[in-house]
């Protein structure tokens, strides 16, 4: 690797505050449009549940586009490509608010979703190689402040624009501080890169991506009654073969994409294989429950904002417990019974009415909290425990692009399920209720069918992570945003820079 010599102290005084502020943006964008979702529905015409599509094309986006992340930056340099990460993410802020239409709404979020992809594993990449292992733990933790905080902020920040502005102010905001990020990096970030990088797998990106993409299309137009039985049929069909010829040739290659080899790792197959399932199941949620709050119950884009921030509350507060409970209980115990109270608990959603109390609403709410970052954070912590030091970046890649896609996934299957069991797509009060009940019963009993993945380890795997390593890991609050330990990740190199 061509490294330049350690920067001035004023450029590792500015570059945690930079890379900081690139993830905050990235972050708020995960799910600031949560709560605006019902508003923008209404002032682009379309249904609300057509809102999917806008919300799972950004995390969708970031899934394909993670996995090249930390190629791109071996090959053109840490300074070139975050430039580029922060002017493409800010070109999509920029035509996100200028679009009138869904369907270009969404092309801008793929846009933005591009940006934000090659934003946060290359702003860490750069904070790794910057810092020397006595001052990685503290940089670190100060840049990983902002994917704990941005969710949490998202919804209430999106409602309040939503409510005493505009929804297209939401992405008007990220103009200035992404031209002024431009500026500070091109003068101030520190650019590395590998003097012998491989070649990109060009086959593989492109099989994965568009299997990938074309899935969750199909999971997203299915029950809307916009394509035939036969050409969504066809279309399952394709998405399936681009995804299996990608296996394939993953098998065969010699420097893949995706390094599926690591599956046979136990603790990692197991870990990235339920991550996948929950999510499946909790993904959905963030779109559900706006709907739920704002249309079925009548609390204004704020309210609703506010009943959503318990959730973050109550993760970031368990934060400082979740190694204790794993060295008490260990993780097999943890994670198969936690499942199945994260599953209840999101069906227990499907309790709430016009007549239920808000406080009651906001218990429920820290309880998913606390469930699910212990969740999370269980798995992600997991996902390290016996993957050998020189591939844990690639094992923070892959399991990264997968927890972004069952992200997108989530959203779709959650539409979907509101849409099997709304009968009019036009309902916007009791019926509609009732079908997003449904929907999150079906999506609590898909979360608990992942405690039959983890049932399969054994009551000794993950005791290698020890405290430290626990403590110092990302606490995922269910964005698809972790990090390796940083002793793990000290050094990475190629494909697998950890992405946030």
């Amino acid at each position: 690797m061509d490294r330049p010599p350690d920067p001035e102290p004023a450029v590792k005084r500015l570059l945690p505050w930079l890379v900081a502020i690139a993830f905050l943006m990235e972050a708020l964008d995960t799910t600031i449009l949560n709560t605006a979702a019902p508003t923008m529905a209404e002032s682009l015409q379309v249904l609300p549940l057509s809102m999917k599509s806008v919300l799972s094309s950004y995390t969708l986006s970031l899934a394909v586009f993670i996995p090249i992340s930390g190629w791109m930056a071996d090959r053109f340099g840490t300074r070139r490509v975050f430039s580029w990460a922060i002017g493409i993410f800010t070109l999509g802020s920029l035509l996100c608010g200028l679009a009138s239409d869904i369907r270009v709404l969404v092309g801008c979020r793929i846009v933005q979703g591009m940006g934000g992809a090659l934003m946060v594993p290359v702003g860490r990449l750069t904070i790794v190689r910057t810092f020397h292992r006595s001052e990685l733990i503290r940089a670190m933790s100060f840049v990983a402040i902002p994917a704990l905080v941005g969710p949490m902020l998202g919804p209430a920040v999106g409602g309040f624009l939503v409510d005493y502005f505009h929804w297209r102010v939401i992405f008007f905001v990220n103009l200035p501080i992404g031209l002024l990020g431009l500026y500070l990096v091109w003068k101030r970030l520190p650019d590395y890169r590998t003097a012998h990088v491989q070649r990109l797998d060009l086959l593989g990106l492109i099989s994965f991506g568009a299997g990938t993409a074309l899935l969750s299309y199909v999971l997203e137009v299915f029950g809307e009654h916009t394509l035939s039985g036969v050409s969504i049929a066809g279309l399952l069909v394709l998405a399936l073969l681009l995804l299996g010829g990608y296996l394939w040739h993953a098998r065969r290659t010699a420097h893949p994409l995706l390094q599926l080899d690591l599956f046979a790792i136990r603790t990692f197959r197991s870990a990235v294989a339920g991550s996948f399932i929950t999510r499946l199941g909790a993904g959905g949620l963030p779109f559900l429950l706006p709907l739920l709050y704002q249309i079925g119950l009548g609390f204004s884009p704020v309210q609703s904002g506010l009943l959503l921030m318990p959730q973050a509350m109550a993760a970031l507060a368990l934060k400082m417990c979740i190694s204790q409970i794993l060295t008490r209980f260990g993780y097999r115990k943890v994670l198969v019974w936690n499942t199945v109270l994260m599953g209840a608990t999101i069906m227990s959603f499907s309790l709430i009415g016009r007549n239920t109390p808000v406080l009651s609403i906001v218990l429920l709410a820290a309880c998913f909290g606390f469930f699910a970052s212990l969740q999370y954070s269980s798995m992600n912590t997991l996902a390290y425990a016996d993957v050998p030091s020189e591939r844990s970046s690639m094992a923070s890649t892959i399991a990264s692009t997968l927890q972004q896609m069952s992200l997108s996934f989530g959203v779709a299957t959650a539409s979907l399920a509101a849409a099997i069991f709304i009968p009019d797509l036009h309902a916007r009060s009791e019926s509609l209720i009732r079908g997003i009940h449904s929907a999150l019963l079906t999506l609590g009993g898909c979360t608990i069918l992942s405690a039959l993945v983890f049932r399969k380890l054994r009551p000794s795997d993950g005791a290698s992570v020890s405290r430290s390593e626990l403590s110092s890991a990302t606490v995922d609050d269910g964005s698809g945003r972790t990090s390796v330990p940083p002793p793990r990740a000290a050094a990475p190199q190629g494909y697998g820079a950890p992405d946030g």
